[in-house]
């Protein structure tokens, strides 16, 4: 198989330290074959040693800690050259270290995040690339993002609903192997809206939508109450949970799988994956950050980029 590209994420953030860790505990967890776009001096300074492969690509001294306009540019550069080698065949999936996005969005304002620009660059709909967050214990889907929580209920659509439970069966089906994938779909209010009487998005709005797919064969269920769904007893009842806003599907992944969780971008024609946390500026270069997220996204970036090579 060929090589992942592992994007630097913000050099001034704990990116290139789990990255190194990553690569020095390789062979002992038997990951996949990486290559780091760009900052061969930043890697090698961070991890004390020159072996870490680096492809071509920005660069420049390693100030952990300290974040600025130069390593936003540098984090930039290396996801984008990430994402146009896997786009062009060289490598077999993008793995993306935690970046800054307020910080890039001041060098290109149209920046909103990694899962956008991928789709940008995968000439999709950012509605067609999905956010699936994923750990030991749950995996979970934001129906919506990166939006505030006031504009939610009127960005929530049946059309919306569908189009990215779709999305969500076929890459639980070919990217994660479950035969028949089961996926439960979180109500908007609470109570799933009691009957009406919290809100009637629920009955307008999901229900129908649920209805619809359950006609295309998709064992999707709900609305269910979002308070009880991540219960454990309940958890074993879906292999996926579609929630309505960032919060309610992030909450409860990082609150169970922190170490663990990986960001994963269904609905593209390359893999991509990324530790579910961001830069940790606060400890980055402290040498405290744990690789377990990176570790685990390079995993499952090296699963589906076998399965989908074996498809």
């Amino acid at each position: 198989m060929k090589p992942l590209a592992v994007s630097l994420g913000d050099p001034a953030g704990v990116g290139p330290e789990i990255i190194a860790a990553a690569w020095s505990q390789r062979e002992e967890l038997d990951l996949p074959p990486f290559v780091v776009i760009g900052g061969a001096q930043i890697m090698a300074s961070a991890s004390g040693h020159e072996d870490i492969p680096c492809a071509d690509g920005p660069d420049g001294e390693y100030h952990p800690a300290t974040p600025d306009q130069q390593s936003a540019q540098i984090a930039l550069e290396s996801l984008e050259q990430a994402i146009a080698g896997t786009l062009s065949g060289e490598f077999s999936g993008v793995v993306t270290a935690p970046v800054a996005k307020s910080a890039i969005a001041q060098i290109s304002p149209g920046f909103i995040g990694q899962t956008e620009l991928l789709a940008d660059s995968c000439n999709l709909d950012r509605n067609s690339a999905v956010m699936m967050l994923a750990g030991p214990s749950l995996r979970t889907v934001p129906l919506t993002v990166h939006c505030s929580l006031a504009d939610v209920p009127g960005l929530i659509s049946q059309d919306l609903i569908i189009h990215r439970t779709r999305i969500v069966a076929r890459a639980l089906h070919k990217d994660f192997g479950i035969a028949s994938p089961r996926i439960a779909i979180a109500g908007l209010n609470p109570h799933a809206g009691e009957d009406g009487r919290m809100g009637r998005e629920e009955i307008e709005v999901i229900a129908p939508a649920i209805a619809q797919l359950r006609t295309e064969g998709i064992d999707a269920t709900g609305p269910h109450p979002a308070d009880t769904l991540f219960a454990p007893h309940k958890r074993g009842s879906y292999d996926a949970a579609i929630a309505m806003y960032h919060d309610q599907a992030l909450v409860p992944l990082k609150a169970l799988d922190f170490d663990d969780g990986v960001n994963v971008t269904l609905g593209l024609p390359i893999v991509r994956t990324s530790p579910d946390h961001g830069t940790a500026f606060d400890i980055a270069g402290q040498g405290i950050a744990r690789p377990d997220a990176m570790i685990a996204a390079l995993r499952m970036a090296g699963d589906i980029a076998a399965r989908r090579a074996n498809g």
